[in-house]
């Protein structure tokens, strides 16, 4: 409980008899009648009418396969109502098995104020639960500057507040090529906390499937269940029996929903003997929606950083976020290009199905990309099954071409080791000077190299072929980097002024 709250502030779930009888009619036809009605109260929340079983018109009640969830409350099972003029679908509900302060309630039913000629539900008074959690959420969460700091915070200032929370975990569903979701766990008396990512495919699982997470995901409300009390257990979830083992006596899983309909999770596990209670709870379910929307702020600009790096690099994603997007901004930067052209593209897609061409090229890309990335280059665009790169020069010309001259012998070797069918490239590989900014329509803009140093490197790369080469450097590059640099002579090239001197650093 948190101490400096009144029990009148705190988050309540009360039982009274209705002070008069009740009735519950569709349409005319008497569905339930009682002097007997229970009226359940929770804070912030409207009360329902709960009418005996025994209330009920016979007959009329068919079992729903629906279920809802409720950390305070219990699971809610749901009945169709079998009129003589068709089936209301889900029109009532009950607690066949409530936690303890909803235990009155126990097989009663309450129906749904649509199913209604009259609605039976009151509406929940004006509430103010008020504490340090909100005080906290209103005036120092907005500090926290990512969703790790905010989940370190939020688990220490819940157990500052007297919630007995051993473990907390927070999973936000995201736009990543690789990851269906950010996931952060806390555990007290551990500094920091531990951040991690399911990869796509993992909602397919049966780790998802059979999880509390799915059932909260899909909008069925909250998953609470006491780990300590055997063959009294719900629910048959794996991630329990593992908290169990650990320790854990009580857990539960509400959703984190963001302003745009998805649903997202925070789950909440206790190792006290009592668990939580329901003033805990309570407490925690007034900061939840508040606590969402930092997490939902948190998780566009994420999303937003992730998509702009996967799209455009590291550099012009960095660029764009920081404002750079006026068409026709950019400067001029020296830089060593590598433009990587596929061999034989044209024979591969007439030879090989749609899906498995596809894939070969990802393949492909993902070859040729990772060298590059790893040594701090940026992969710029992928023009058909081509792929334009640059190394800036940042003080020293030598050290940028010769990361990209490692680069460039590691693709070679990567595509070397594959089969059925073999891949073969043509990387050229310049050293000049390009305008690196935005160009475009207003309406569509690229953020990219350009200038005759990028040409040169495309045209040195259509002259592998010609040489049967997988690798030919430029002049300026030989210049940089002099040893072990073999003179194949001058060439003309298609569009480039003059015969041009050009290298390779692999013998025939």
């Amino acid at each position: 409980m948190i101490s400096s709250m009144t029990a009148a502030q705190a988050y309540r779930i009360t039982v009274e008899t209705a002070a008069k009888p009740v009735r519950a009619l569709h349409g005319g036809l008497l569905l339930a009648a009682s002097d007997k009605t229970l009226v359940m109260h929770e804070t912030g929340l409207q009360s329902y009418h709960y009418f005996p079983r025994e209330a009920v018109a016979e007959g009329l009640l068919q079992a729903s396969t629906r279920r809802t969830f409720c950390p305070f409350k219990g699971t809610a099972s749901y009945w169709h109502l079998d009129l003589p003029n068709g089936l209301v679908e889900n029109a009532a509900f009950s607690y066949e098995t409530p936690f303890p302060e909803a235990a009155a309630i126990a097989g009663h039913i309450a129906f749904m104020d649509a199913a209604l000629d009259q609605p039976l539900s009151l509406v929940a008074p004006d509430v103010n639960v008020s504490g340090p959690l909100v005080d906290w959420l209103l005036r120092d969460a907005w500090l926290c500057k990512s969703p790790e700091e905010l989940t370190e915070q939020f688990g220490k200032k819940l157990v500052d507040s007297g919630v007995p929370l051993w473990r907390l975990n927070v999973g936000i569903r995201t736009l990543h090529p690789q990851l269906a979701s950010h996931n952060y766990r806390w555990l007290r008396g551990v500094d920091g906390v531990m951040a991690f990512g399911m990869p796509q495919g993992m909602l397919l699982q049966p780790a998802y499937l059979n999880s509390p997470v799915r059932h909260v995901s899909e909008g069925l409300g909250g998953v609470r269940q006491r780990l300590d009390r055997a063959g009294e257990t719900e629910f048959r979830f794996p991630v329990m029996d593992e908290l169990r083992a650990q320790g854990g006596t009580d857990y539960v899983a509400m959703p984190l929903p963001f302003s745009d309909g998805q649903i997202n999770t925070i789950t909440f596990t206790s190792d006290h003997p009592d668990g939580f209670s329901t003033a805990d709870l309570g407490a925690v379910f007034q900061c939840v929606f508040g606590l969402s929307r930092f997490y939902e702020t948190m998780t566009l600009r994420q999303n937003t950083r992730t998509l702009l790096t996967t799209y455009l690099g590291q550099r012009s994603g960095t660029r764009v976020l920081n404002g750079e997007t006026q068409r026709g901004s950019g400067e001029e930067i020296r830089a060593a290009i590598l433009y990587c052209d596929l061999r034989n593209s044209t024979q591969l897609a007439a030879s090989l199905p749609r899906g498995a061409y596809l894939d070969l090229l990802n393949n492909y890309f993902e070859a040729v990309s990772e060298p590059i990335l790893s040594r701090w280059g940026e992969v710029l665009k992928f023009i058909g099954d081509a792929v334009l790169a640059i190394f800036p020069v940042e003080g020293d010309p030598a050290k940028a071409c010769g990361l990209a001259h490692e680069a460039a012998e590691e693709i070679i070797a990567r595509l070397a080791e594959t089969d059925d069918p073999p891949l073969r490239c043509a990387i050229g590989l310049h050293l000049g000077e390009v305008t690196f900014g935005n160009v475009g329509a207003p309406e569509r803009l690229d953020f990219t190299v350009i200038g005759s140093a990028a040409n040169l490197a495309a045209r040195l790369s259509e002259q592998c072929k010609v040489l049967d080469r997988s690798l030919l450097f430029s002049g300026a590059v030989q210049q940089a980097l002099p040893e072990g640099m073999l003179p194949l002579g001058r060439h003309d090239l298609h569009n480039i002024p003059g015969a041009t001197e050009i290298y390779t650093s692999q013998p025939q």
